[in-house]
């Protein structure tokens, strides 16, 4: 080989050595990267945190953490009022004049006042291990004794100081660790770069909370919450909790006549009961509602005005006697009742005493004229006085009125709340146009009824309502002032009144399409006054106890005896228990 070809060849291997020099660098700088990436990046971790924060109190419901932990008092778990009151019962109530908390199921009333260890359930002193109290602004209450009253499963873990809250019947997916080389490590977040909360041997077993990409999250048996891979576990069973139910000392249950819808009658006393003997055959009725009891100041003391020979008559006719109870109307008297346990406590005493005493069989409540800041305390009233009540026998109600924008003629009222506590509840629907109306009308026209009555079955299961009928209407007058006014008056008629009326001046009644009732005018040609009235008879009757066929309804209740001609009682009865 000449010189000048070795001369030429030397370049090309040395280019060619240079390339291979810098490949297998590049090829070590990536691989340096790699490891780095991989031990920074990718290397599952193996740092270990304290679950929830090393938070030894905390609470899981149902899985989920709450946002607020328990409190231990002499080894005791006290509940914070407000997770009890979001998750588990929402009708648990705070009583601030009294500092109690009252708790209220069906057939148990229990009263837990502020640092006292002595309670009272159904009004009988019941000893706590520790009472009720504030913690740095957080009221807790004791588990003890409110664990028995709701149907949930409370559980706390004396390893990790967890406290497990399940209600009966929740179920939730199981599974197991499927092997030692694929042993659980649970980690806080689904990725093997998250930390690990708690490590699990293979057969451990976890319940299933959801899944993420690739990983379930899970709940330890130790009542910690994470992330496991979907590889490392194998689905079980479905676990459910399942608690023993105590039977209630007695089971609540509406009364109902055998056979036949409810044929309620009220009856008004306002200073002396009436003379049983003048009272005439009422075919159908098998209620009677007499208006015996009345708050009469702001203390919760009634007035009574009760008659054992009425409640006498009323049984050996076979009618029920459901006392009625007013507040009176008087709204401040109310909120000074409602407002304090005390004396709600006192009204209950003596519903009870009077019911026991004159041999009742239920109590209807007729509370008109509340302030909307009181719509709560009603309800709470009513939780309290249900559970005594059943327990002696007695059959509950409440009248409520149709729904408006009236704040203390409706819009107090949480019927819907009401509903589920009462046995019935009675709407009234009447009074469309009220004695002090500025513009003539119907006492209840029978499309407002029915409007009235589909907007409260919204709230109001059917079985329990009873329908209002009105035995009165009104006698309208229109009387031309000298300005060239106006002037629009009205007095209340009984239906026989009404027939009076109208025969006096032998006026023809005819058929207004608007309200579905008869209707009579009469232009007095002495005063020049204009009469309107709209009629409450059997026309009328018969069209509104078929509503109570039309919605399936519990039955009616009429205001009031005394107001009606014998023969509507035939009206409702036939249309109430057609065959």
């Amino acid at each position: 080989m000449s010189l000048e070809r070795g001369l030429a060849t030397r370049p090309k291997r040395r280019r060619k050595n240079l390339a291979r020099f810098f490949l297998m660098t590049m090829l070590f700088i990536v691989a340096i990267f790699g490891v780095i990436g991989w031990y920074f990046f990718l290397r599952p971790s193996t740092e270990h945190v304290e679950p929830y924060d090393g938070d030894k109190h905390v609470i899981v419901f149902q899985g989920e953490r709450a946002t607020m932990p328990y409190m231990l008092d002499s080894e005791q778990v006290l509940l914070p009022f407000d997770f009890v009151k979001e998750q588990i019962d929402p009708d648990l109530f705070w009583d601030e004049p009294t500092q109690s908390v009252i708790v209220t199921t069906k057939d148990k009333v229990l009263r837990m006042q502020s640092d006292q260890v002595v309670a009272y359930l159904n009004k009988k002193p019941i000893n706590l291990q520790v009472p009720v109290q504030e913690v740095e602004g957080v009221r807790y209450i004791p588990l003890e004794p409110v664990e028995k009253l709701y149907p949930y499963a409370f559980e706390r873990i004396e390893e990790t100081g967890v406290l497990l809250v399940e209600k009966s019947g929740y179920a939730v997916q199981q599974a197991t660790i499927v092997s030692e080389e694929k042993a659980g490590r649970v980690r806080l977040g689904a990725s093997h770069r998250e930390p690990i909360v708690a490590e699990l041997a293979a057969g451990a077993s976890v319940d299933l909370l959801g899944e993420q990409e690739g990983w379930y999250r899970v709940l330890t048996a130790g009542g910690f919450s994470g992330f496991l891979p979907k590889e490392a576990i194998a689905l079980t069973q479905v676990r459910k909790v399942e608690l023993e139910q105590s039977t209630p000392s007695r089971q609540p249950g509406a009364w109902k006549p055998l056979g036949q819808k409810i044929n309620l009658v009220w009856e008004q006393v306002v200073n002396k009961n009436p003379d049983t003997a003048e009272i005439g055959a009422m075919p159908g009725v098998n209620v009677v509602s007499p208006t015996w009891f009345e708050l009469k100041d702001a203390e919760g003391n009634l007035l009574n005005k009760a008659d054992p020979a009425y409640v006498k008559w009323a049984h050996q006719r076979g009618y029920k006697v459901w006392g009625l109870v007013t507040n009176g109307f008087n709204p401040d008297w109310t909120t000074a009742v409602l407002s304090n346990f005390d004396k709600r406590e006192k009204v209950i005493a003596q519903l009870l005493h009077y019911a026991h005493l004159y041999d009742l069989d239920g109590i209807n409540i007729d509370f008109e004229n509340v302030y909307l800041k009181d719509k709560e305390r009603l309800v709470q009233f009513m939780r309290e006085l249900t559970p005594y009540l059943h327990e002696q026998g007695l059959t509950v109600s409440i009248d409520v009125t149709i729904k408006s924008t009236a704040e203390t003629w409706s819009m107090f009222l949480d019927r819907a709340a009401l509903a589920k506590v009462v046995d019935y509840v009675a709407v009234m629907t009447y009074d469309e146009h009220w004695a002090a109306s500025p513009k003539a009308g119907s006492v209840a026209s029978l499309p407002w009824t029915e409007n009235g009555l589909k907007g409260v079955l919204e709230e109001v299961p059917a079985e329990k309502l009873l329908l209002g009928v009105p035995f009165y209407t009104r006698l309208w007058t229109e009387a031309k002032q000298p300005d060239g006014k106006i002037k629009v008056s009205s007095r209340a008629l009984f239906m026989t009144g009404a027939q009076k009326w109208i025969a006096e001046r032998n006026l023809t009644p005819k058929l207004d399409e608007a309200s579905g009732q008869l209707y009579v005018e009469y232009k007095d040609p002495k005063d020049g006054n204009t009469y309107k009235m709209w009629l409450e008879d059997a026309t009328s009757m018969q069209k509104r106890v078929a509503l109570v066929e039309k919605y399936n309804l519990a039955g009616v209740a009429a205001w009031r005896r005394g107001y009606e001609v014998p023969e509507i009682w035939n009206v409702i009865n036939e249309g109430l228990n057609k065959k």
